[in-house]
C-alpha cells in the first residue's frame, strides 16, 4: 500500500510502505516527479529540524487501512524509470502519472494541504507504521535481511540529496524575501534593514546597507561596527560583503548575545569616515529577550561573579604566599632551635665536665655503690655512714639526687634504711637505699638529708660540692653528646609546636570573640532605633524586598494625617535614582508604627531614605540632617571608602597625655578596619616614644613658614601617621604642652598640616580636628585651602573638653562642617554655652569607645589568668589574690573598691576621699587608689591621706600616687567595683575600661558616665531603649549622701546577693563599649558633612 505526504512549500513527500511492509517515503520537490526515491522515517527528524527552525508550518493528514495487508513482498509503486530528479516545474502528465500511482498501489487517500504541523504528523506515521510492524514480525530473517545493506547505503545517499534540496529551497525563499524587503526599504528612502524583520536573542541575522545611500558609496571597504545594549555590551566589528540584490547592497551576518535587548551600530570606512545615521547612530529592538532592568541585574551579577572569581584567586594568592611564608618561617624555627640545642648541649656538656671532675666510684668510710658496674637504667644500693657526718644522730637518712649534675633538677628522692653490714671492713654506721640510675646519667648528683625534698631540715651536701659518681658503663662520650644534641632540638621542637597551638587557638578564639561581639553591637545598633524606625528583616539583604516600619508618634511628624516614605540606596547616588515617594499604611501589628516596602537592588550597600507628611514634601524628618541610613548585606557593590584626615596634637601610646591621645589612635583604627582610609598628621615631638612607631622613615620635604619642615611617615598601631618635624625647634622642648607659647606652636602645626596636603596633592573626603589644639585647622582651611585644591574637603571638629580654649572651640565651631563632642549627655550639658548655642544644628554627641586591642583581659599580659565573660569569676578572683599579694593587703575574699583617676577637682576628689573612709567602715572592705594630681598641693594632700591608711588600715588600703600602666590593668581585673565620681565628665573611658574586666561601675550621673552606666535599680527602661541591661550603680549629688548611697547598694548587693552579683559581672563583660558603634556613628557623620 502506498501514503502520500505532500508539502505546500517548497517541497513535497510521498510516502510509500511496500516491500512486505517496509514503509518508505517518496520525495517529490517542487511537483511530484513520476520516478519517486524512497527514504525511511530517519529522514522525517531531519526535515522536521530544517522546518521547524525557519518558521514553516506544517501539516499532513492521512488516512489508510493497515488492516488489509498484503501477504508476502509489497511491490514498489509507480512506473520505473531513469529519468533524474530535480527541481523543474511539474507538467500535467506527470501530476496524473503520480495520481495514477496513488490510486494503483493502495487504498491510502491523499490529500494536499497546507503545512502546519510536521511533528505531530511525524508521530501519527511513526504510531501506524509501528502496527504494522508489530503484525508483521514473523518475516523470514534471512528475507528481510536479504540486501539490507544494499539498502542502508541508498537511503543514506538518498537522505543527503534531500537535505541539499531543502537547503536549497529554503535559500531560494529567503533570497526572495530579503529582495522584497530590499525594494520596500528603497521605497521608503531608508538605505540599511535587517533579516529576519525580528530580532531575537540568541539568533543571528543579516545587516544589508546600500551603499549608493550612504555617506560610504565612494569607500573601498565597508565596515559595520556596534555593540549591544546602549553600546555596553559585546562590541563587534565586521565587514559587509557585496550581496546579490540589485542596487549595490552589502551585508554581513551579526550574532544576537542571548542578554541582548538592542543593538546598536553604526557603518564606517574602516578608518574616519562613517555613517552614523545622521549621528543617531542605527538601532535595532529585540524582542523576547531581557529588558533593560533584566540586563542591568545581569551586569551586576556578572560583576559579582567576576568579584567572587578575583576574591578567591586574591584569596588562593594570599593562601600560597602565607604558606610559603610558613615554610620559611618552618626552616628558620628548625635552623634556630638546631642553633640553640647545639648551643645548649655544649653548655651541659662544659658543666657536667666539672663534675665528671669531680666525680669517683666511692668515698672511702662515706659512701659507696654496688654493684659497682652499672649503667643507666640499673637498681644499685646506694650506701652511706650516718656515722661520717653531720646526720649521724638524724632518725631518718634521705637521699635526695639528680644526674649530669642536676640538668633535670631533683628526679631522684629515696629513704635509706639500716644496712646491718656483718662486714668487719665497713665500720661504721651504713645504711642503704635502692636507686633506678637515670638512663641518660653519666654522673648521679645527691645529697643526704634527715627527711624527704619537702621537709628535710639537715643536709650532708659533702661539704657545699655534693656528692658525685660516675656511671661506670655509658655509651661513648661522642656519641651521647650527638644523641643529647638530637634530644634537646626535639625537645624544643614539640616546646614550640605547642606554644604556636596555643598561640593559634588563642587567636581564633579572639578573632571569633571580636566577630561575634561586633555582629551583636550592629544588631543592637538597629534594633536601638526600633522606637522610631526598624525593618524586616532587620538585616536588609540585597536582591530582595524589605518592609520598613516607622513610628511618626516619636519624631516631628507626629500627629501628622499622612507620612510618605522617600528613599533611594547608596547613600543617594543608586543607578536607578530615588524611589518614588510611597504613602505608608498602618503596620499589621495594631502598634504605631506605619509600613511600606521596597525592592533592595543587587548593587545595594546602603538604604537611605526620609520621611516626610506630604508627597511633595512639607515637614520632614530626615533625623536631624543626617538621613537614615542602614546597611545591606549579600550586595554585589562595596562602598567607596572615605579619605579621613586626623590633625591632632596628642596620640596614644607614642605622646598620650589625656584621653584625646586615645581617641585619636582608637577611631582612626575602628575607622579604618570599616575599610576606609585614615591618616594622621602629628608633630614629630623629640619626647616620641618611637618604639611604638613601626616602619619609620623620610618621606619628603618642604618650605613653609620660613623655615624647612622635614617628614617622616611611619605606622602607629597600624595607622598611617605623617611626622612633621620644623627645623625651628617648636616641637624640640621635651614635653607636649606646657610651653608659655602653646598657641602659637600648634597654630604653625596646624597650618604647616594643610600646607603638606596641598602640595603633596592629597585631596582628602574629611578633616578631622580636635580640640583647641588643632581648632585652628577649621578656620585656616575655609580662608586658605578650600579655593585652592581642597575642594572637596569637609572639615568635622571635636570638642573633648570645653574647660580649656574656649575661644578657639568657638571660633572652630563657627567654620566646621559638623561637630561633635565625646557624648550624647555633655552636649546637651554644654549647649546653653555660648561658643556652642549658635551652632546646635550641626552638633552631635557620640560616645567614645575603648579599644578591645588594648584592654582585653584574654590577652593582658598584667594579669595572672587570661579570662572572658566565660571564666570571669576565676579570672578576677585571680587577679585580686595578685592584685593583694603585690600591695601588701591582707588575703581574704571581700569587696574591693578600686579608684583610678587623675586628682583633680573635676574627678570630684573630695568624693573620693569620703569614699575611702566610708568603704573602709563596713565590714572590713578593700579599697585601692591609682594616680597622681598635676596639682602639688593636691598631691601632697593625698601623699598624707596615703600614710595615715597606710599606718592605720595597711592591710586593707594601699594608696598608689603615681602613673602605672600594669597596676592599672591589674585593678581593673582584681577589683569588684570601679568608683568614678565625677564632678563634670564629658565621656569617659575608666568605667568603660572597668566593664570590660567584669568589674562593676559606681558613677555619678553626668556627661558620659551617665549614657553607659545603667543603673540596676532606676535605669531598667533606659537601658532596654538601648538593648542593654542595667550594668552599675550610680547616683545624682556632689555630696557625701549621694556616694554613700550608691556605695551601699553596690556593696549589700555583694554580700546579699553574691550569684546574683557575678551574674553582673558577666553582663557588663558581654556589652559592648569599643568603637565597633561609635565608628559606624562617626561615618554617618562623615557623609552628612559631605551632603
Amino acid at each position: 500500500m502506498e501514503m502520500c505526504w505532500q508539502i505546500q512549500r517548497p517541497a513535497s513527500l510521498r510516502l510509500v510502505l511496500h516491500q512486505k511492509g517496509r514503509l518508505k517515503i517518496n520525495t517529490c520537490i517542487g511537483f511530484l516527479h513520476p520516478h519517486p526515491k524512497s527514504y525511511s522515517f530517519s529522514s522525517l527528524a531531519s526535515l522536521e529540524s530544517q522546518y521547524s527552525s525557519n518558521g514553516f508550518l506544517h501539516q499532513i493528514t492521512a488516512t489508510t487501512d493497515f488492516s488489509r495487508k498484503k501477504q508476502g513482498r509489497m511491490s514498489a509503486s509507480g512506473p520505473k524509470s531513469s529519468a533524474p530528479t530535480g527541481f523543474g516545474r511539474r507538467t500535467s502528465a506527470q501530476k496524473k502519472n503520480v495520481e495514477k500511482d496513488s490510486n494503483a498501489t493502495s487504498t491510502v487517500t491523499n490529500e494536499v494541504l497546507r503545512i502546519s504541523n510536521l511533528p505531530e504528523a511525524k508521530a501519527i506515521v511513526e504510531n501506524q507504521s509501528s502496527e504494522v510492524f508489530g503484525e508483521r514480525n514473523v518475516l523470514d530473517r534471512s528475507e528481510t535481511e536479504d540486501g539490507s545493506n544494499q539498502v542502508d547505503n541508498k537511503i543514506t545517499e538518498d537522505d543527503a540529496l534531500l537535505q541539499v534540496k531543502i537547503k536549497a529551497e529554503r535559500e531560494n525563499l529567503r533570497r526572495k524575501e530579503i529582495e522584497a524587503l530590499a525594494e520596500e526599504t528603497l521605497l521608503r528612502g531608508d538605505r540599511m534593514f535587517v533579516y529576519p524583520l525580528t530580532a531575537k536573542p540568541d539568533e543571528d541575522i543579516e545587516v544589508f546597507l546600500n551603499i549608493t545611500l550612504s555617506t560610504l558609496n565612494k569607500e573601498p571597504d565597508v565596515l559595520i561596527m556596534g555593540a549591544f545594549n546602549d553600546w555596553r555590551w559585546k562590541s563587534f566589528t565586521r565587514i559587509l560583503e557585496k550581496t546579490w540584490i540589485n542596487g549595490d547592497w552589502l551585508s554581513c551576518l551579526v550574532h544576537i548575545p542571548k542578554e541582548a535587548y538592542k543593538i546598536d551600530f553604526v557603518f564606517f570606512n574602516g578608518q574616519s569616515v562613517y555613517d552614523n545615521n545622521n549621528s543617531k547612530d542605527f538601532i535595532i529592538d529585540i524582542k523576547n529577550g531581557m529588558d533593560k532592568v533584566e540586563f542591568e541585574n545581569f551586569l551586576l551579577e556578572e560583576k559579582w561573579r567576576e568579584q567572587e572569581k578575583l576574591a578567591k584567586e586574591e584569596a588562593e594568592r594570599e593562601r600560597e604566599e602565607e604558606e610559603k611564608r610558613r615554610i620559611e618561617a618552618r626552616k628558620a624555627a628548625i635552623e634556630a632551635d638546631r642553633a640553640q640545642a647545639k648551643a645548649e648541649t655544649q653548655r651541659r656538656r662544659e658543666m657536667l665536665q666539672q663534675a665528671l671532675e669531680k666525680a669517683v666510684v666511692s668515698a672511702r668510710n662515706v659512701w659507696y655503690i654496688e654493684p659497682s658496674n652499672f649503667k643507666g637504667g640499673d637498681r644499685v644500693k646506694l650506701y652511706y655512714n650516718k656515722s661520717s657526718g653531720p646526720l649521724a644522730n638524724a632518725k631518718e637518712i634521705w637521699t635526695h639526687g639528680g644526674f649530669n649534675n642536676w640538668v633535670d633538677g631533683l628526679s631522684i628522692a629515696e629513704k635509706l634504711v639500716d644496712a646491718e653490714l656483718e662486714d668487719d671492713s665497713k665500720s661504721g654506721d651504713w645504711w642503704f637505699a635502692e636507686v633506678i640510675v637515670p638512663v641518660r646519667a653519666l654522673v648521679i648528683d645527691w645529697v643526704f638529708a634527715d627527711g624527704p625534698p619537702e621537709g628535710a631540715f639537715l643536709y650532708d651536701n659533702n661539704s657545699r660540692q655534693d656528692f658525685h659518681a660516675l656511671v661506670p658503663l655509658t655509651t661513648p662520650e661522642e656519641v651521647y653528646w650527638s644523641e643529647e644534641e638530637d634530644l634537646m632540638f626535639r625537645k624544643l621542637q614539640e616546646e614550640r609546636r605547642l606554644k604556636e597551638e596555643a598561640m593559634r587557638v588563642k587567636m581564633e578564639k579572639t578573632g571569633r570573640l571580636k566577630a561575634e561581639t561586633k555582629e551583636r553591637t550592629l544588631k543592637k545598633f538597629l534594633l536601638s532605633q526600633k522606637d522610631v524606625v526598624y525593618t524586616e528583616p532587620l538585616e536588609i539583604q540585597a536582591g530582595s524586598s524589605v518592609t520598613v516600619l516607622y513610628n511618626p508618634s516619636n519624631t516631628v511628624l507626629k500627629g501628622k494625617p499622612e507620612v510618605w516614605f522617600r528613599g533611594s540606596f547608596n547613600r543617594w547616588t543608586h543607578r536607578l535614582g530615588p524611589l518614588p515617594p510611597q504613602k505608608m499604611e498602618a503596620a499589621d501589628d495594631g502598634s504605631s508604627h506605619l509600613k511600606t516596602s521596597a525592592k533592595v537592588p543587587l548593587d545595594a550597600y546602603m538604604m537611605d531614605f526620609v520621611f516626610s507628611e506630604k508627597e511633595d514634601g512639607g515637614v520632614f524628618d530626615n533625623k536631624d540632617g543626617l538621613d537614615y541610613h542602614l546597611p545591606v548585606v549579600g550586595g554585589i557593590a562595596k562602598e567607596p571608602p572615605l579619605h579621613i584626615v586626623h590633625i591632632a596634637v596628642e596620640m596614644a601610646p607614642i605622646a598620650k597625655v589625656g584621653g584625646l591621645g586615645d581617641v585619636v589612635t582608637s577611631l582612626s583604627r575602628a575607622v579604618q578596619e570599616l575599610n576606609h582610609n585614615v591618616d594622621i598628621i602629628f608633630p614629630n615631638y623629640d619626647c616620641i616614644k618611637y618604639n611604638f612607631v613601626k616602619d619609620l622613615q623620610f618621606n619628603r620635604s618642604y618650605h613653609w613658614g620660613g623655615t624647612e619642615i622635614k617628614v617622616w611617615h611611619g605606622k602607629v598601631e597600624g595607622v598611617s601617621v605623617y611626622f612633621l618635624d620644623p627645623q625651628n625647634g617648636l616641637f624640640q622642648r621635651g614635653c607636649v604642652y606646657g610651653c608659655a607659647d602653646d598657641a602659637g606652636r600648634f597654630g604653625f602645626f596646624c597650618h604647616a598640616a594643610l600646607e603638606f596636603l596641598l602640595q603633596g596633592g592629597f585631596h582628602p573626603d574629611i578633616l578631622h580636628c580636635h580640640d583647641w589644639s588643632s581648632a585652628p585647622v577649621s578656620w585656616l582651611f575655609k580662608d586658605h585651602y578650600t579655593h585652592y585644591g581642597l575642594v572637596k574637603t569637609r572639615v568635622v571638629f571635636t570638642i573633648h573638653n570645653l574647660e580649656f580654649g574656649a575661644g578657639a572651640i568657638g571660633k572652630a565651631m563657627k567654620f566646621s562642617d559638623k561637630a561633635t563632642t565625646v557624648s550624647r549627655t555633655y552636649a546637651k550639658e554644654v549647649a546653653g554655652n555660648s561658643v556652642i548655642s549658635p551652632h546646635l544644628y550641626k552638633f552631635h554627641g557620640i560616645v567614645n569607645g575603648i579599644d578591645p586591642d588594648i584592654w582585653d583581659p584574654y590577652n593582658d599580659n598584667f594579669i595572672p589568668v587570661p579570662y572572658t565573660s566565660e571564666n570571669v569569676l576565676e579570672g578576677k578572683r585571680a587577679a585580686k589574690e595578685e592584685l593583694q599579694k603585690r600591695l601588701g593587703l591582707k588575703s581574704s575574699d571581700l569587696p574591693l573598691v578600686g579608684i583610678i583617676t587623675r586628682l583633680t577637682h573635676q574627678k570630684g576628689i573630695h568624693l573620693i576621699k569620703h569614699a575611702i573612709w566610708r568603704t573602709l567602715e563596713r565590714n572590713g572592705q578593700q579599697v585601692v587608689l591609682l594616680g597622681s594630681a598635676p596639682d602639688p598641693r593636691i598631691q601632697n594632700d593625698f601623699v598624707n591621706l596615703a600614710n595615715q591608711l597606710h599606718s592605720t588600715h595597711g592591710d586593707r588600703a594601699r594608696l598608689v600616687l603615681t602613673y602605672d600602666e600594669p597596676l592599672s590593668h591589674l585593678i581593673y581585673a582584681g577589683a569588684d567595683f570601679i568608683l568614678v565620681p565625677s564632678i563634670f565628665e564629658p565621656c569617659g573611658l575608666t568605667q568603660l575600661i572597668a566593664m570590660r574586666y567584669g568589674s562593676v561601675p559606681i558613677v555619678r550621673k553626668t556627661g558620659g558616665l551617665y549614657d553607659t552606666v545603667f543603673d540596676v535599680d532606676h535605669d531598667k527602661e533606659r537601658a532596654q531603649a538601648q538593648v542593654l541591661e542595667p550594668n552599675g550603680f550610680s547616683f545624682d549629688g556632689a555630696d557625701a549622701p549621694g556616694v554613700d548611697y550608691a556605695l551601699n547598694r553596690a556593696i549589700s548587693a555583694w554580700y546579699d546577693g553574691r550569684e546574683w552579683f557575678n551574674s553582673l559581672c558577666k553582663t557588663v563583660m558581654e556589652q559592648d563599649w569599643s568603637w565597633n558603634r561609635p565608628a559606624l556613628e562617626y561615618i554617618e557623620l562623615y557623609h552628612s558633612a559631605r551632603k
